[in-house]
C-alpha cells in the first residue's frame, strides 16, 4: 500500500526550494524549457486560424482580425493571467496544478471534490503530453516539403525516426543536453523576430491588428464561424501552463523578465510579419512560417525549427515525469521507479514507463493523423481543460489560502474562466475531427486514478477494521512475553495506531519479538520541500516500542533509512546492520461487496500488481528487508 497522504492537519511551507545558479543563467534556460511548447506555435497557429476563417480567399479586415486574436489571447491569457497573477501563487518556490491542489487541500481539507479537480487537472496535462511532441515536431519536419516536394513522403518516417530518438534518450538524462536549450531558442526567437520585422513594411497595415477593436469586429461579423477560430486561436497559447509548472525550477522573475523581454515581442513580430506577408500575397497561406524566410534560407529555417520543436517536446517530456512523481507521493498513481539522472539537480528524473507509454501514444498519433493540420484538430481541448482546472484551483486558493475577499477573488478570477469557457467550447467544436483524442486519453487516465484513489481508501479501511490497536497489542505482550531477539525491527505501515500487518505475522508464525521495534509512517506534505528538523518526529509508546512519523515533500524522494539517521538526534537506537526492515506484501482478489465494481476491482488489482517494489521505492536496503505475504479482497 502507498504511502499515505497527510489528512490531519495541514504542514506548512517549509525551508525553500531555491534557485541555484546565476539570474542570467535562470532566465537564459527558461527560455529554453519553460517557452519552448509556446515559442513553436506560430508554426501552425495562424495558417490554421486563418483556414477556419474563410473557405476562399481572405479579406484585410479577416487578416487583420485573426493576427489580433492571437496577440490579444496572448496577452491576456499569458501576459496577464499566467505572468502577472498565477505566479503569484507558488507553493514554497513550485508551481503547477498538483502544486495548487495542495495548497487548496491545506485550506480546505482533502475533500473529494478537490481530489477530483486535481485527477482532471493531472490527466488533462498527460493529454497535452502526447499531443504537443507529435504536432510540434510534425510541422517542423514539413517545412521539407517547400524545400523539395519531392520529400513528401519522407515527412513522416523523418518525424517518427526523431521522436523515437528523442524518446530513446531520456534515460540517459537531460542535464548534458539542457545547458545548450536555452541558446539555441533563444537563437530561436531572435530569428522568428527578424523574420517578422523584415515582411512588416511588406503591408504595413498589418499594424492596425495591434489593436483590440480588430479582435472585436472579426468576432462581430463572422458570428458562429468566429468560435470556430478561436479552436485555432488558441494553439498560440498551448505551453502556458508550463509558466507556472516550472516557477520552481527557475524562479518567477527570472520567468516574467523572458517572457517580457525576450519571448512575447518575438511571437508578436513573427504573427504581425506572417500577417502582412498573407496580405500581400494569398498564396503564403500554405506554410507562412517558412514562406517569411528567402529561398535560401528555407533548409537552415527547418533544421533550426526541428530542433527547437525537439526541445519544446524535451520540456513537456520531463514536465509529465514531474507530475507522475508528484501524483504518485499525492496519492493519485501506484509507485512507479523513479530513476535520478543527475547527481546534483534533484528534479532530473526519468520513469521508464511513462517514457515508453508517451512514445507509443504519440508514434500512433503521428501515424494516425499523418499532419500537423489534422493534429491541429485533436489539439487544444486538453490544454484549455487544464487551463480551466488551473483557474478554478486558483480561485479556492487566492480565497481560502490567502484569503482574499470573496468579492476581490471572483472579481479577478471569474473573467478569465469565462473566457477559457469560450475556448473551451471553441475546441470542442473539433471532437468528431479529432478532438476526441485527448479527451479519451484523459478519460482513461482519470478513471486510473480515480480507481486507484478508491481502492486505496478501501483497502485502508478494511486493514484498519480487521487489526487491532497498537496500544492493545504492546498491553497484551507485556502480560504473555513472548521470546525477545537482538536487533531493531522497522515496520513501515499507514496506519500508525495500528499494530502493523507484518509485526502480527511475525509474531505469529515466528513466535519472536525484537528488542526494539520501530513502527514508521511515511506522510507526503502538502509542500514540496520539508526541512530536516522537521522530518522526523520520535514518540516514545513503550518499552520497546517506538512510533517514528516521516514527512516529505511531494517534491522529494522519500528516503527511509536517511530519515532514520535524522531520528538518532531524537533518541532512536539505530543502526543500519543491526536492523530488519518488515513488509507486508498485499495479494488482492476482487470481490463484488467490497464498495467498487468488479470490473473496478480488476483494473485496481492490475495496477497494485505493477506497482514498483517498496524496498526500491523508500530506498532500504534490499539485504536488510523481509516481506511477509498478506490476501486481501477489494
Amino acid at each position: 500500500m502507498p504511502a499515505d497522504v497527510n489528512t490531519a492537519t495541514p504542514i506548512e511551507p517549509i525551508g525553500s526550494s531555491g534557485h541555484a545558479g546565476s539570474f542570467r543563467t535562470l532566465f537564459i534556460g527558461s527560455i529554453g524549457v519553460v517557452y519552448g511548447d509556446i515559442g513553436t506555435s506560430p508554426l501552425y497557429a495562424l495558417r490554421e486560424a486563418l483556414h477556419h476563417a474563410s473557405s476562399g480567399g481572405f479579406s484585410e479586415s479577416e487578416v487583420l482580425g485573426v493576427v489580433s486574436l492571437l496577440l490579444w489571447t496572448l496577452t491576456l491569457i499569458v501576459s496577464l493571467k499566467y505572468v502577472a497573477i498565477i505566479l503569484k501563487a507558488d507553493n514554497n518556490g513550485e508551481g503547477g496544478t498538483l502544486s495548487l491542489l495542495a495548497l487548496a487541500i491545506k485550506a480546505m481539507g482533502r475533500k473529494p471534490f478537490l481530489l477530483g479537480i486535481g485527477v482532471l487537472g493531472a490527466s488533462l496535462f498527460y493529454g497535452d503530453a502526447v499531443i504537443t511532441p507529435a504536432i510540434s515536431v510534425l510541422s517542423a519536419v514539413e517545412g521539407l516539403k517547400i524545400v523539395a516536394p519531392g520529400f513528401d513522403g519522407y515527412v513522416l518516417p523523418i518525424t517518427m525516426a526523431i521522436l523515437v530518438g528523442l524518446f530513446a534518450i531520456q534515460a540517459r538524462g537531460t542535464g548534458s543536453v539542457a545547458r545548450w536549450f536555452g541558446p539555441i531558442t533563444l537563437v530561436w526567437f531572435a530569428v522568428m523576430a527578424l523574420l517578422g520585422l523584415s515582411h512588416i513594411g511588406d503591408q504595413p497595415d498589418i499594424l492596425w491588428a495591434i489593436s483590440p477593436h480588430q479582435a472585436v469586429i472579426f468576432i462581430w461579423n463572422h458570428g458562429f464561424i468566429s468560435l470556430a477560430v478561436l479552436g485555432s486561436v488558441f494553439l498560440a497559447v498551448t505551453g502556458a501552463e508550463a509558466l507556472y509548472a516550472d516557477m520552481g525550477h527557475f524562479g518567477r522573475r527570472p520567468i516574467r523578465l523572458a517572457w517580457g523581454t525576450v519571448v512575447f515581442p518575438a511571437l508578436a513580430l513573427n504573427y504581425l510579419g506572417q500577417g502582412a506577408l498573407i496580405l500581400n500575397d494569398s498564396s503564403a497561406i500554405e506554410n507562412p512560417f517558412f514562406l517569411l524566410a528567402p529561398e535560401w534560407g528555407v533548409l537552415p529555417l527547418v533544421c533550426l525549427a526541428t530542433v527547437a520543436t525537439v526541445i519544446a517536446s524535451q520540456a513537456v517530456i520531463t514536465g509529465a515525469f514531474s507530475v507522475t512523481q508528484q501524483a504518485m507521493l499525492l496519492g493519485l498513481l501506484p509507485r512507479m521507479k523513479v530513476a535520478h539522472t543527475s547527481e546534483t539537480q534533484f528534479g532530473q528524473i526519468y520513469i521508464a514507463r511513462v517514457n515508453w507509454y508517451l512514445l507509443v501514444v504519440v508514434l500512433a498519433l503521428v501515424f494516425t493523423f499523418r499532419s500537423s493540420s489534422e493534429l491541429a484538430n485533436a489539439y487544444g481541448i486538453a490544454v484549455t481543460g487544464d487551463m480551466v482546472v488551473t483557474t478554478t484551483l486558483a480561485f479556492l486558493v487566492f480565497w481560502r489560502f490567502w484569503k482574499w475577499s470573496l468579492v476581490k477573488a471572483l472579481a479577478i478570477f471569474v473573467p478569465f474562466l469565462l473566457l477559457e469557457l469560450v475556448f473551451l467550447g471553441s475546441n470542442l467544436l473539433k471532437v468528431v475531427d479529432g478532438g476526441f483524442v485527448p479527451l479519451f486519453f484523459a478519460a482513461a487516465l482519470a478513471l486510473l486514478m480515480w480507481t486507484w484513489i478508491r481502492g486505496t481508501r478501501i483497502v485502508f479501511d478494511k486493514a484498519h477494521k480487521e487489526s487491532i490497536s497498537l496500544d492493545s497489542l504492546v498491553a497484551m505482550l507485556a502480560k504473555s512475553h513472548p521470546v525477545s531477539v537482538r536487533g531493531t525491527a522497522v515496520y513501515l505501515t499507514s496506519d500508525p495506531e495500528m499494530a502493523p500487518s507484518a509485526l502480527m505475522h511475525n509474531l505469529k508464525h515466528n513466535m519472536v519479538l525484537h528488542e526494539r521495534n520501530v513502527i514508521v509512517t511515511v506522510k507526503i506534505s502538502n509542500s514540496p520541500f520539508v526541512a530536516d528538523e522537521d522530518r522526523v518526529q520520535v514518540v516514545e509508546v513503550a518499552d520497546g516500542f517506538t512510533r517514528v512519523h516521516m514527512t516529505f515533500g511531494y517534491s522529494e524522494e522519500p528516503n527511509v533509512p536517511r530519515a532514520l539517521k535524522l531520528a538518532k538526534q531524537q533518541g532512536l537506537k539505530f543502526e543500519i546492520m543491526a536492523t530488519s526492515f518488515f513488509l507486508s506484501r498485499r495479494s488482492f482478489r476482487a470481490s463484488s461487496t467490497s464498495g467498487m465494481p468488479v470490473w473496478q476491482d480488476r483494473i485496481y488489482i492490475a495496477m497494485a500488481r505493477s506497482a514498483a517494489d517498496a524496498t526500491g521505492f523508500y530506498k532500504l536496503p534490499a539485504n536488510r528487508v523481509v516481506e511477509l505475504g498478506q490476501q486481501f479482497t477489494v
